[in-house]
């Protein structure tokens, strides 16, 4: 099969919610012509395709897909994660934490390739969606230890001058390729993501305490961006779309 036409065969499995179809066609060709053939395919397939499949993750197996996606590939996928609007985060997170800390991977290299698409901090929020107390713990002392809420936040100035602070806890104490060691890698190796990261986050649990219906208010109102021009990193580069980017989703 050339690959246009295994294109057609795994976007038409898709489109009928055949999701472990679609990755078996695409597993097949790995196993008939190599991961270099998969690799091309991925690079064709859009990205609403590509998170079709791998936001179906399974602990109890390693996925070739999920183990070849670049993580360019994958910061256009997670960036429009939203859409299917989860509000339990659960296959956002899954997918997060299966593909970032894959077994030879630089965390950092999907991070960044997150943080420099426009929504990548919205996403990395989003992730931390029920961690934010602990997350607002980690901003202020370095500890993931909740402290007791005065309704006063640690101002972006302070977070900036604490950026470079050595660490409280060591990577070691916290990798448990989990929320925990994604939240220590932001914080140590891109401070300026993790400060726009909780910008973001502190923009959506503010529109939750103030009656909105979570962040799906925010989602419906403007696709979920916070505006971010304050924030150090600034300019972001638009996630490439499809422009039937929403069929699949």
């Amino acid at each position: 099969m050339n690959h246009l036409a295994l294109i057609e065969k795994t976007q038409t499995l898709i489109a009928a919610g055949d999701i472990v179809g679609a990755e078996s066609a695409l597993v097949e060709l790995a196993d008939t012509e190599g991961d270099a053939a998969l690799m091309v395919v991925l690079d064709m397939l859009p990205a609403k395709d590509i998170l079709a499949v791998i936001r179906e993750y399974d602990n109890s197996r390693e996925s070739v897909v999920n183990l070849l996606v670049t993580p360019e590939q994958f910061a256009r996928a997670v960036v429009i994660e939203k859409q299917y609007k989860d509000l339990t985060r659960t296959h956002l997170r899954g997918m997060m934490n299966s593909i970032i800390f894959r077994e030879d991977a630089d965390p950092m290299e999907f991070l960044n390739a997150i943080g420099d698409l426009e929504g990548g901090s919205e996403a990395l929020a989003d992730y931390f969606t029920e961690k934010w107390d602990r997350i607002e713990a980690f901003a202020f002392n370095g500890s993931f230890d909740a402290m007791k809420d005065t309704g006063e936040l640690i101002s972006k100035a302070d977070l900036q001058a604490r950026s470079y602070e050595r660490p409280q806890v060591e990577q070691d104490e916290v990798a448990d390729h989990d929320w925990m060691e994604l939240a220590w890698l932001l914080r140590y190796q891109n401070p300026d993501l993790f400060i726009e990261m909780l910008t973001v986050l502190r923009a959506k649990a503010r529109a939750h305490d103030l009656g909105a219906e979570g962040d799906e208010s925010l989602d419906d109102e403007d696709d979920g961006k916070v505006e971010t021009g304050d924030t150090d990193r600034g300019q972001a580069t638009p996630a490439a779309r499809d422009s039937d980017e929403e069929s699949a989703i």
